[in-house]
Order: C-alpha cells, then sequence, then structure tokens
C-alpha cells in the first residue's frame, strides 16, 4: 500500500513538473515578467501606491481589439478576402507578393499577430497546392516581416504601439507622420526583396480553404471594431466601450472569451507591477536613466533583440519621457532576432509544423533577412537623424 500511493504521488508530481515546464516554455516572457515583479515587490512591499501602476485604459482597449479580431477570424472575412484577391494572380511572384503584401496592410488594423496567424497558414495551403512548396520558406519569412513593419504605422497595429499611443498623449496624426517614412521605405525594400525572386506562370486551384463568410457575424465585428477604435482615439470613454464589446460578446459569441491573449495582458501586468516598483527606488531609477538618456532608440532596438519589443517599451518609458526615439526603436527593433517580436513565433510555429526536417534552414533564412531589414532602417534613421533629430 505504502509503495502504492509513493508510485502514485510520484506520477502526479511528474505531471506537474511537466506542466510547469511546458508553461514556462510556452509563456516564457510572461514568467520571466512575474518572477520580476514578485522579486521587486520584496523591495518595495505592496501598498496602495501599487493600483497606479496599472494602465487600466491599456489594458482594456487591447482586450477589445483582440476579442474583435477573434470575431472577425471567426467570421471568414479574411480568408475570404484573400481569397478574392489570389484570384488575380497568375505567375508566381504575383502570388507571393499578395501574401506578402495581405500581411503587410492588414496589420495595420488587425495586428501584427492576427495577420501572420490567418495568412500565415492560408500561405502555406496555397504554395503547397500551387507546386511551389519549395517557397515557403521565404514567403513566410517575408510575411514575418511585413506585419511586423506594416503593424508600425498605426496605433492598434502591435501592443507596443498602443501603449505607447496612449502614454505619450499624441495626436493620430503626430504618431501617423513619425512612422509613415519608415513604413514606405518598408514597402520599397519588401518589393525590391520580391522582385529577387524567379517569376513562373501558376494556376491556383479552385478550392476554397475557408468556412464561409458569415455577414451577420461581419455586422457585428464592424461596429464593435469600430467603438473599439473610438476608445483608442480617445473619442469614447475606454470603460464604455469595454463594457459593450464584453457584453456584445458574452451574448453572441462567448466562446470567443476563451480565445483571448489572457497571457499578454497578464504580461502587461507584471512589467507595469516591476516597472513601478522600480521607479521608486532611487538608485535604480538614477542608474537607468543615465544609461536610457540621449540613447533610447539604440538601447530599444537592443532590448527588443532579447527581450522582445513589447516588454522593451514597458521597460524603457518607465524611464524617459522621450518616446519617440523609444517608438521607432522598438518598431524596428522587432527585426532580429526570433524573439525580437512574439508575433514572429506565430509564423515560425507554422512553418516548423508543415516542414519539420527545415526548421535550421527556416531559422538561418529567417535571422540573414531580418537582419538586412534591421541594418538598413536602422541605418536610415540614424543617418536622417544628422540632419533632422528625430532620436
Amino acid at each position: 500500500m505504502y509503495f502504492f500511493r509513493s508510485r502514485v504521488k510520484g506520477v502526479c508530481m511528474r505531471n506537474i513538473l511537466s506542466s510547469v515546464f511546458h508553461f514556462l516554455k510556452k509563456e516564457t516572457v510572461l514568467s520571466v515578467a512575474s518572477v520580476l515583479a514578485v522579486i521587486s515587490a520584496f523591495m518595495i512591499h505592496p501598498d496602495k501606491e501599487y493600483l497606479s501602476y496599472i494602465d487600466v485604459r491599456v489594458l482594456a482597449v487591447l482586450f477589445c481589439l483582440m476579442i474583435v479580431m477573434q470575431c472577425y477570424q471567426e467570421a471568414g472575412v479574411f480568408s475570404w478576402l484573400a481569397e478574392k484577391l489570389l484570384a488575380r494572380c497568375h505567375t508566381s511572384r504575383q502570388l507571393e507578393a499578395v501574401l506578402v503584401f495581405l500581411c503587410f496592410f492588414s496589420s495595420m488594423l488587425i495586428t501584427n499577430d492576427v495577420a501572420l496567424i490567418t495568412f500565415v497558414p492560408f500561405a502555406i495551403l496555397t504554395l503547397s497546392m500551387s507546386s511551389l512548396r519549395n517557397r515557403i520558406i521565404p514567403v513566410v519569412v517575408l510575411q514575418t516581416v511585413a506585419a511586423n513593419l506594416g503593424s508600425m504605422l498605426t496605433p492598434i497595429g502591435n501592443p507596443q504601439n498602443l501603449y505607447l499611443f496612449s502614454l505619450s498623449g499624441m495626436n493620430i496624426g503626430a504618431f501617423t507622420i513619425i512612422l509613415l517614412p519608415w513604413t514606405i521605405l518598408a514597402f520599397i525594400l519588401l518589393s525590391c526583396w520580391l522582385c529577387l525572386s524567379r517569376s513562373m506562370p501558376v494556376v491556383l486551384p479552385a478550392t476554397s480553404c475557408h468556412q464561409g463568410f458569415q455577414r451577420n457575424m461581419t455586422v457585428v465585428c464592424s461596429v464593435l471594431f469600430a467603438i473599439s477604435v473610438l476608445s483608442v482615439f480617445r473619442i469614447l470613454h475606454y470603460g464604455i466601450a469595454f463594457v459593450v464589446v464584453f457584453i456584445s460578446i458574452l451574448l453572441y459569441a462567448r466562446r470567443l472569451l476563451r480565445q483571448v491573449n489572457y497571457a499578454l495582458l497578464c504580461t502587461f501586468v507584471a512589467f507595469f507591477v516591476f516597472i513601478g516598483n522600480m521607479g521608486r527606488i532611487p538608485q535604480i531609477r538614477s542608474f537607468l536613466e543615465s544609461v536610457i538618456s540621449g540613447h533610447e532608440f539604440v538601447v530599444s532596438v537592443i532590448a527588443s533583440q532579447v527581450v522582445s519589443n513589447v516588454p522593451a517599451a514597458l521597460l524603457l518609458s518607465g524611464f524617459t519621457d522621450r518616446y519617440i526615439p523609444i517608438l521607432l526603436g522598438v518598431n524596428i527593433g522587432g527585426l532580429g532576432t526570433l524573439i525580437a517580436s512574439l508575433a514572429s513565433l506565430i509564423s515560425y510555429q507554422y512553418a516548423a509544423k508543415a516542414l519539420p526536417e527545415k526548421k535550421g534552414a527556416y531559422l538561418v533564412y529567417f535571422t540573414a533577412v531580418n537582419m538586412v531589414f534591421l541594418v538598413l532602417l536602422v541605418c536610415g534613421v540614424l543617418v536622417l537623424n544628422m540632419f533632422v533629430t528625430i532620436v
């Protein structure tokens, strides 16, 4: 009996450890952020000031946008649009351009991660059915670059933009003017890269790869999206937007509530606590301010390579009020390493599943292409900064 109980306890312990390791592997950034928050709590004991750390507006708006994007995806809007565009493709170069620029332009409105979740599997299927399976790695890598760069144009394109837009208090006109030149440059670079590939005739199969376009659900999504955007631009109070979106989804499609990236929201909360506590320690705050001051752009780019661009934006913005260099740094810094932008992990997982024997080749090609784009854009910012102060 004792042996049986010991064995049961051993199996339970292994299962628990396995679950813990799986969670740590899947949500590494959240795990690190949580550990940092807990450690900082030992330095600054929890008190009423903790409540002031949390930017409730950012969390509420981010939740609204994420749930609305899930709603659009469920309605089949993105796949329907993609198939309409692909029907006009007659060469492999046209096909690749459509697949890449779908990510580039759609990410401006539906966020970079949603664009990749939607169009990377679509691209893999389309290329496989068109006898262009050997082009999966180049196209998926370019889709990832396109989503990360296209999303930088709008406040709702990615989480770090939403956060910095809210924190800085800048208007949409100023935000767009800052990032438009680099978005245009990114478009030109992507176009040039696509022109390097050999073009050949291609016939796309008539098989549909989505489950149908749901018109009624699309109308609901569009209304909720408009409400969410109004709250982003402070035309509508974020609390009203949150209540309307939450209740609507609860009544209309409550299953979507399970698909929200709650790990990202918790990551924001953990970093808010960590940054808030670090800011209350004079020695640490003084050191970080001295390191970051005057080097916000470069530090943002480098930090993004190590901790990814969302945590970098959260961390660095707590120790400087020069938000424009950070905004440029974390967006351009989303290029480079695989973890520079967590959205890049999405496309890697899809590619690794489709081509498990070519994981290494994907990583090599991904890193090479990203580094080329990163160097070109960083050099562009630094050269322009020699004539006009922008960072």
